[in-house]
């Protein structure tokens, strides 16, 4: 990685129907991570599931100068501490911050759902691409 520039992990969460079950995306290095069987929730949970895994992906990786890089401009806001956090996403919220404890990103970054390089992974693996 060049000097001066940061890793992008980016992450997508998901769950068809709405609610239902749950699978995320996360993509770092060019490397996309599935995981399924998350559970059932709404597509909110599916998103902060997502960024929780790309958080903690990002430490068992050994990244120390990243951003997490998503679409869900309401988990970016709460998460980042820009806006008040739902009440149904507070233990989201507290799952987040004790993982971001150990190492936080630089920054939470919101990117539209065509540029999230996770969303379209996930898109394209539920297309049988």
């Amino acid at each position: 990685m060049a000097a001066g520039s940061r890793r992008k992990i980016f992450f997508d969460g998901g769950c068809q129907p709405n609610p239902g079950p749950m699978s995320a995306a996360v993509v770092v290095r060019g490397e996309a991570h599935f995981f399924d069987d998350l559970g059932d929730g709404s597509s909110t949970d599916a998103e902060w599931t997502a960024l929780v895994l790309a958080l903690t992906l990002a430490h068992d990786l050994g990244e120390r100068d990243f951003d997490l890089v998503g679409d869900s401009r309401e988990v970016i806001a709460q998460a980042s501490g820009s806006t008040r956090c739902a009440p149904a996403a507070l233990h989201h919220l507290a799952r987040y911050s004790r993982i971001a404890a150990l190492g936080p990103p630089r920054r939470l970054v919101w990117t539209p759902r065509a540029q999230n390089l996770a969303g379209i992974a996930l898109a394209r693996r539920a297309a049988g691409l």
